[in-house]
């Protein structure tokens, strides 16, 4: 297993009716990172799409994924993509909307509860362990008694919109504190 190579899952659904829900967030985090990275995305046999680059000069290497599979079936993808690039599962990075932070913020962490969030538990089931780091992208709770499903595909309202860009930027900024400085670094970061 390579220790420079990063696996980074932003997590969607497939298609243009979903581009841009909640749910998709994960997925917009890394099209920005592919910016960065001056990549492009291309089709892989594993059921996503993939760009790759470097972290500067000489840095990590970064591998970015949109698994093309609907969001509760994004643990094959992610398994297949670990797989073929020899990545670590403490190098699997999962990139997702959290009902439970509040929308504007980026939460990071590694292992624990999959807070019901069903792309996360298939992905801890396909590589057989919760330890992976995850980059919590806020989208905050549902309105009054609205389900939490029927929230996260939703388009963001016109007040968000306006404050999406710097979600997507902060969250990209984590992926990268992440792998260039540590856990510890991307949540002190981010804790606010």
């Amino acid at each position: 297993m390579s220790q420079d190579i990063w696996l980074v899952a932003g997590l969607g659904n497939p298609g243009p009716g979903y581009t841009h829900h909640r749910h998709n967030i994960g997925q917009k985090v890394v099209d920005e990172l592919a910016v960065r990275l001056g990549a492009n995305f291309k089709a892989h046999k594993a059921r996503a799409q993939v760009a790759e680059g470097r972290l500067g000069i000489g840095g990590p290497r970064l591998v970015l994924a949109k698994p093309l599979t609907y969001m509760n079936l994004s643990g094959g993808p992610v398994s297949a993509l670990a797989k073929f690039y020899s990545v670590d599962p403490a190098h699997v990075i999962a990139v997702h909307d959290e009902i439970d932070v509040d929308f504007g913020r980026v939460r990071v962490k590694v292992g624990g509860s999959e807070n019901g969030h069903n792309g996360l538990r298939d992905i801890s089931k396909a590589i057989s362990t919760k330890a992976y780091p995850r980059v919590r992208v806020g989208v905050g709770r549902p309105p009054g008694r609205m389900e939490a499903a029927a929230y996260v595909l939703r388009d963001f309202s016109t007040t968000e919109k306006k404050e999406l860009p710097f979600l997507i930027d902060d969250a990209a900024d984590a992926v990268e504190l992440l792998v260039t400085r540590g856990l510890e670094a991307a949540q002190e970061r981010f804790a606010g």
